[in-house]
């Protein structure tokens, strides 16, 4: 038997394994050495199928989504553990809670990005966001134009955008990629707005400084959870709600990006499918399935998709002669 302090090796090579293959890792070490401290806090001699069911008691504030993300990460751990020891105790998938019906993103329009820029133009300045304003209208613009990642957004520094080039880098992102993106002219003739305000008002414009620059005094970036708080104001403030009148979610925006580009493609009539690797390229992908997730079959796509195929092989397609009048 194994005591819950002497799990600590196997969480250290387990996640030393994950890590050498290029994964951060992070989240997935925090969950598995707080079990390891519990286990020891609680006397356990080891992790049986009984304390992993008191464990995850602890865990019963959390969303059903959140619990079994955390029953994974242990689950995950124990068939690792497996391979070494074929009597450990192993999480049976059936009794974790059930999947929750995701929600569908929501697709900005156009016009809503018309009504969010203009209410953000009118955000009044606090004393900890002196360029409230500006801030803001910069991250609507490089959220729905670039296809950013929340927290890509907000890493961002002035150094990362090349005003030359006219890209921007985004430094070890998600899966430990970086990449340049090619920014579009409007994108550009933002930035350089952006940036010259900040000069003419004598603020930090040094390669280091955050690009979406916060506290008057300190110049610190914005967090992701603060930036995601004031753009539902925004949201708020601009009307700009689904079909089912909930507020959307800062990362429909990204949805935004993927399904308006594949849009345009079908409209230039050009191959979607030798498109989408860029595409998944851009948006810091390993592969096109994760692009996919994106790519909700929302109606003008399905439109498009239908245009497209009748175009090219509409001729091909004969009604079924009995199809009209014809009973069995």
């Amino acid at each position: 038997m194994i005591t819950g302090r002497l799990l600590e090796p196997l969480i250290t090579d387990y996640v030393a394994l994950h890590q050498a293959l290029g994964k951060g890792f992070d989240g997935e070490h925090r969950i598995l050495s707080e079990l390891n401290r519990w286990l020891a806090h609680t006397g356990a001699t080891d992790l049986t199928a009984e304390t992993f069911t008191a464990w995850c008691k602890t865990k019963q504030h959390l969303a059903s989504g959140v619990r079994r993300r955390h029953m994974g990460i242990v689950r995950n751990f124990c068939l690792y553990r497996h391979r070494r020891d074929p009597y450990c105790f192993v999480p049976d998938l059936l009794l974790f809670p059930a999947f929750h019906q995701p929600r569908p993103p929501y697709i900005f329009s156009q016009e809503d990005i018309a009504r969010l820029l203009h209410v953000a133009a009118r955000l009044d300045p606090t004393s900890t966001s002196p360029l409230r304003a500006q801030v803001y209208r910069l991250a609507i613009v490089l959220l729905y134009t670039t296809g950013l990642r929340r927290g890509e957004l907000v890493r961002l520094t002035v150094g990362d955008y090349a005003p030359q080039e006219r890209t921007l880098v985004v430094r070890q992102s998600k899966f430990h990629k970086s990449r340049y993106l090619p920014l579009s002219d409007d994108t550009v003739v933002e930035m350089h707005a952006y940036l010259d305000w900040r000069r003419q008002h004598q603020l930090p414009i040094s390669p280091q400084t955050p690009s979406l620059w916060n506290h008057q005094h300190g110049g610190k970036a914005y967090t992701g959870a603060g930036l995601a708080q004031g753009l539902r104001h925004l949201f708020r403030l601009a009307e700009v709600r689904a079909a089912d009148a909930r507020l959307p979610r800062v990362h429909d925006l990204r949805h935004s990006f993927a399904v308006h580009a594949l849009w345009r493609w079908y409209q230039a009539d050009v191959n979607v499918r030798a498109k989408l690797p860029l595409l998944a390229t851009y948006m810091g992908h390993v592969s096109i399935h994760s692009t996919e997730y994106y790519l909700p079959f929302i109606e003008v796509l399905a439109a498009a998709a239908s245009d497209r195929f009748a175009a090219h092989y509409g001729a091909l397609v004969t009604p079924w002669a009995g199809a009209e009048g014809e009973t069995s």
